[in-house]
This record gives structure tokens, sequence and C-alpha cells, in this order.
């Protein structure tokens, strides 16, 4: 770390929102077909009563993003190079964290294909003189050169605000909903709230609790982000001085905000999603699958707002699921690029290696989505595939981030009480859950 850049972190509430950027990041790619396709999807096929998943997932993960923020700057490493000190063996050329990651990185690809096939499927619906096929492959070339150089903050600033405008969008039409047969009533609400849930859902319920709120992948990719905002930067490496201290302790501020006003952007919308497919697509008795996904999703919005909102909804879902396949990408880059590090393929410090891997997986990652999807062509069972597989790897993240608590953590930064108290809430709920997927899957 330079010391030029080294930074005395912002005193006021004001100055700090200045300085907020990494979670609104994760939060575009949040609100992509986790919302869009299996919130809605679960509301569908389990009505009112598995609403608590739903705030469940967005508001407790939040406590191990935190951990993993607070870890890049205590030391300024990357996730993957975190990964490598955790307790356990190193088999063959890695550490076993890193193989893990990477068999579920493997599976996690149909997550993608989900994605992609999504915004082909809105783009067929709006323009149907192409095939979905051909819109597939569309989507996935418009993302290569978006990622191609590595930079993307003017993109990023565009779909942040976009995604920003179909979320306030979802929400009005929960509003509009209450002049409708699907009005929402109170008692629906607290149904939602009585933490039961029936066998036949639990599987899409594990699928939506891995990939909404904070999912391992974007845990993961949160340090990238951090790291690059300049937070570990600007608080320079560690001293046993009191100025670094309280630098570090300022800037962790800083990240706490930044992450805390994300969740409360997700969690609102996210819990839209759901109301309205609940409200809607469970009353009528359609639930999304294959090629029809879009439409009968598009349907939340025709029945509360009119015929005349399938075309908003199919220019937002368009926006919100290629978001998230972009972000995804531009994170990814970072984090294969990352991981294939310590295994030895390249210096992910090295520059010039860096930029090449980049570019190599700025073309494979979407066209390999792609193929995944005409291959596969169902977008909801490949989310649903992609979230299971990441609950698992969720284990993991909460492994890593209790490491990262109490053997790595500088004790001049430890937390307070009763944020040990909610971290732990955090970590336990996740096991849970994580445990839940592994009996479903064998």
């Amino acid at each position: 770390m330079s010391v030029s850049r080294l930074l005395s972190p912002p005193a006021t509430f004001g100055q700090r929102l200045r300085y907020l950027g990494p979670s609104l990041i994760v939060t575009a790619n949040i609100v992509g077909a986790g919302e869009l396709i299996m919130t809605t999807t679960l509301g569908a096929r389990a009505g009112f009563i598995a609403l608590w998943v739903i705030l469940v997932s967005c508001m407790i993960k939040v406590m191990i993003q935190l951990e993993f923020g607070k870890h890049a700057i205590n030391t300024g490493e990357t996730t993957m190079e975190a990964f490598t000190k955790l307790p356990g063996p190193t088999i063959g050329r890695g550490h076993w964290s890193i193989w893990t990651w990477l068999v579920v990185k493997i599976i996690h690809f149909a997550q993608l294909g989900g994605m992609i096939g999504g915004v082909a499927l809105a783009l067929n619906m709006a323009f149907p003189v192409l095939p979905v096929w051909a819109w597939t492959w569309i989507a996935a070339l418009l993302t290569v050169f978006l990622v191609l150089d590595g930079k993307y903050r003017r993109i990023e600033t565009i779909s942040v605000s976009l995604v920003a405008l179909f979320s306030v969008f979802t929400i009005f039409c929960v509003y509009l909903l209450q002049s409708t047969e699907y009005a929402i009533a109170a008692s629906d609400v607290m149904e939602g709230m009585s933490f039961e849930l029936p066998a036949a859902v639990i599987g899409v319920a594990l699928g939506a609790f891995g990939i909404t709120g904070v999912s391992s992948e974007e845990a993961i990719s949160y340090p990238y982000w951090c790291l690059e905002k300049g937070y570990a930067q600007y608080t320079g490496e560690r001293e046993q001085t009191d100025e670094w201290s309280s630098r570090a302790k300022g800037w962790i501020k800083v990240m706490y905000l930044d992450a805390f006003i994300s969740m409360i952007i997700y969690t609102i919308t996210t819990a839209a999603f759901y109301l309205l497919g609940a409200a809607i697509l469970n009353q009528l008795g359609q639930v999304p699958d294959g090629y029809a996904t879009i439409s009968t999703l598009s349907q939340i919005y025709t029945e509360s707002v009119g015929p005349g909102a399938k075309y908003i909804f199919l220019a937002g879902a368009v926006i919100v699921l290629f978001s998230s396949v972009f972000i995804n990408a531009a994170s990814n880059q970072r984090i294969i690029t990352d991981g294939f590090a310590q295994l030895g393929f390249l210096k992910y410090s090295d520059e010039t290696q860096r930029k090449k891997w980049f570019r190599a997986l700025a073309w494979f990652l979407p066209l390999a989505w792609a193929t995944l999807f005409v291959t596969v062509q169902s977008p909801v069972f490949m989310v649903m595939l992609g979230g299971l597989v990441l609950s698992l790897l969720l284990l993991v993240v909460v492994f890593a981030a209790f490491h990262m608590r109490y053997r790595r953590l500088d004790q001049r930064l430890r937390p307070s009480k009763f944020y040990d108290l909610l971290f732990w809430i955090s970590g336990l709920s996740i096991v849970a859950f994580g445990v839940q997927a592994i009996v479903r899957l064998l």
C-alpha cells in the first residue's frame, strides 16, 4: 500500500455517504435473478407462508458480509488469499477451501446461465423477430464487450440507477395491488411470519435462501470491491500505532454504513417481489418454468397495474437480469483469477498477468453461461440449482468469517458484544440452512 493513499476517514454521516459504493455493486447483483425469478417462484409455490424465509435471508447474512469487508481493511487481503490461511490441509497445489470453492463455482455456472437466459426470454417477448437462442448469444456478446477491459465504473453507475428505478416500480405495484382482487391483507403478512415451512416448498425455499440477500458469492466478492474502493489503502498497512487503529475504525464505520444502507434497499425490494408472487401467481396457480418463465412473471405487473405494464416489466427485467449478469462477469473476473492464482497458475499482484486473465474470462464466462442456457433451457431450475450450491458454500464462508473474527482480527478493532451476538445468530442460522441444503441434495 502506498503511503500517499493514506486518508483520514470521514467524521460525519454526510461525509461517509460520499464513500459508499462496494455494497451498492453487491445490491445491483442481488436485485437480479434472486428477486425476479427465485423469490417470485417461491411466492408462487408457497403463498405467503414463506415470507419469513426471505426476510431472514436478507437481514441476517449481512453480518457475514461485514466480517469479510472488515478483514479486507484489517489485512489488505483478497478473499482467496484469506481462504488459504484457514485451518485445514493443502491438497496438491491448493488449499482445501480453494478446491471446495472451485467445485461449487463450476456448478454455480448453471445459475448464471439461468440469468442470461432470463435476459434472452425478456428480449424475445419484446422483440420476437429473433428467437430466444439468438438473444442469448447477443446478451452474452454484449457482456463480453462491457467487461473486456476490466473497467465498469460508468456501467455500474447506470446499472444501479436503473435497478433502483425498477425496484421503486415494483414497490409501487404492491401499493397498486391493494385496489385489486389480489389485495394483501394483514392476516396474509401474519401468516408469512409464522415461521412455518411446508415440506413441498423446502427445496425452493433453500434455493431462495442461498441466492437472496447476501449469498456466498456476494460475501466472497465484497472484499474485492472494498479494496478497489480504497478502504484498505486509505487505512494503510497494519501498524502498532494509534493512528493506524483510528483510521481502521473510521473506515470500518464507513463500510458498515455502506452495507446496512444496501441491506435496507435489497430487503424491501425482495419482500416486494415475494408479495407480488404470493398474492398473484399463487392465486392464479401459475409457477414460472422453462421458456414461459418471463411470460408468467409478467403477470405480477399486468394483474396489478394493467396490460400496458407488460412492456415496462420486460424493460425492467432486461435491466435487472442483465445488470446481474454483467456484475457477476466483472466480479468473477477477479475471484476466478485470484482463485487460480492461489493454485499457482499466476501471481494476482502482477497487473500484466491479471489483465490477461481478465480478458480471457471476459470471453469465456458469458459464452459458457449462454451455452448452458441454450442446452438446458430451464432458467428456474438453473437458478435454483445455483442457489442450492451457494447455500453449501455459505458453510465455508461462515467458517472463514469466524476465523477472521476470532483468529485474524486485530484486537484493537474488536466489535461490541451486541455485534458479536448478531454475528453468532447469523452464523448459526446460515449453518442450519446449509445443513438442510446438504440433506436435500443427498
